[in-house]
């Protein structure tokens, strides 16, 4: 069975940083794809960044140069340092995977976490 766990959303100051994480279970052995999506109240849930199991990388036009994405395999972990985060920035932050490659529309993930909420306010 598989599990995504988020963890790492907090209250935090415009300009300031977080990092989330994403603990996966029962996709080991698999070449898959692990992602970040957004959604915020009254928006449909949009693309952050995505992750290849070897480590192939795509971001979002709205936070590249701001966030990182990254992955332990060996911890079946993924991350997403935030930084220089801006109100708009405010949202729940989702986990994803999928088998194969990297896309930008949430229907095509199979796998999703609870959400975790990140809110940047002062």
């Amino acid at each position: 069975q598989v599990q995504l766990v988020e963890s790492g959303g907090a209250l935090v100051q415009p300009g300031g940083s977080t990092r989330l994480s994403c603990a996966a279970s029962g996709l080991t052995g698999l070449a898959y794809v692990m992602a970040w999506f957004r959604q915020a109240p009254g928006k449909e849930r949009e693309f952050v960044a995505g992750i290849t199991y070897g480590g192939s990388i795509r971001y979002s036009d709205s936070v590249k140069g701001r966030f990182t994405i990254s992955r332990d395999n060996a911890k079946n972990t993924m991350y997403l340092q935030m930084n220089s985060l801006k109100p708009e920035d405010t949202s729940v932050y989702y986990c994803a995977g999928r088998t194969l490659r990297i896309t930008e529309e949430a229907g095509d993930y199979n796998y999703w976490g609870q959400g975790t909420q990140v809110t940047v306010s002062s």
